[in-house]
């Protein structure tokens, strides 16, 4: 039920210490009421702890955090979709009856519960599994189970933590799918993801969280616009020069990307290209990627951890 009008999740000035590691500091933000939202971060930056001590799991060292007005309680749990990135099911038992005890569990009928829960098996190719006992299913096919159960309450917070790690370029498509039409139907979705296509293709708006700090807050075009540059695409033959314009970061076979500095007018580029003997077969211009953003947000920090 909805308390007031305000953003559907709000996070003020949140700290988490462990004994003398700070963990997250002095983190805001909020996630609008219908929107998809994009929270992002390298392991170990905080985002798991973040979202548990919004469920009230961890007990915050200071701040705010709130859904919908207030601090969220277990009898909350019936508007909640969370789904964790430790994925828990009981495995012995079968897919029907785990999906329909869970039903129960959101305030379903017997028969309701069975009815959505054969009609969401259909929907992600596993009609034919709904007898088997749940260990017998592949991982990827038992994250299908998972995430039906975490959608099948119609919550209007739902909360997704990897939602397709693993999963082949097909399943993947289909789960953001499922993922789009809840939020058409009108949930709020906070999705963790290292999938950056997934976030550029669902989410208005993201937070990068960076060992426990918010290192960028906004739109998609507003945290693009935040780390500046244009990345040009350009199909040629020949060499390129080099150029105090432009700096390459991708070089394949007659394909290049370049960054390009900031204020940097386009025909210029192309007038040096051609200069330098460049046959310009394609020349087409967009904002720096989220990937990129990433990569050079957690690049660094990411090398020094092996990782």
């Amino acid at each position: 039920m909805t308390l007031n009008d305000g953003p559907l999740v709000h996070i003020q000035n949140f700290r988490m210490d462990f004994g003398e590691n700070t963990v997250v500091r002095d983190l805001s933000f909020d996630i609008n009421r219908g929107e998809t939202f994009g929270f992002l971060g390298s392991n170990g930056s905080g985002k798991t702890t973040t979202i548990r001590a919004l469920l009230g799991i961890y007990q915050a060292t200071a701040g705010t955090l709130h859904i919908n007005g207030r601090p969220f309680r277990p009898e909350d749990g019936g508007s909640l979709g969370y789904l964790p990135e430790e994925r828990g099911l009981y495995k012995k038992e079968s897919v029907i009856d785990v999906m329909t005890y869970f039903g129960r569990l959101k305030g379903l009928s017997k028969p309701a519960a069975v009815a959505w829960s054969m009609e969401y098996l259909e929907r992600v190719a596993l009609g034919d599994k709904a007898r088997l006992r749940v260990d017998k299913l592949s991982s990827g096919q038992q994250q299908k189970v998972q995430l039906g159960v975490t959608i099948m309450n119609d919550p209007e917070l739902l909360i997704l933590d990897e939602p397709t790690k693993g999963f082949d370029p097909v399943n993947r498509r289909l789960l953001m799918d499922i993922i789009e039409e809840q939020r058409k139907a009108g949930s709020t979705v906070l999705m963790v993801t290292h999938q950056m296509e997934e976030v550029e293709r669902l989410c208005d708006r993201v937070v990068l969280l960076k060992d426990g700090v918010a290192e960028a807050y906004g739109t998609i075009s507003e945290v693009q616009d935040q780390y500046g540059g244009t990345t040009v695409h350009l199909k040629y033959s020949g060499t390129l020069p080099d150029s105090a314009h432009y700096r390459v970061t991708l070089r394949e076979k007659h394909y290049a990307e370049m960054a390009v500095t900031d204020a940097v007018d386009e025909a210029l580029i192309v007038r040096e290209l051609v200069e330098a003997g460049v046959m310009v077969r394609s020349f087409a211009t967009t904002k720096v990627s989220l990937e990129e953003i990433f990569v050079k947000v957690y690049g660094a920090q990411n090398d020094r951890a092996g990782e």
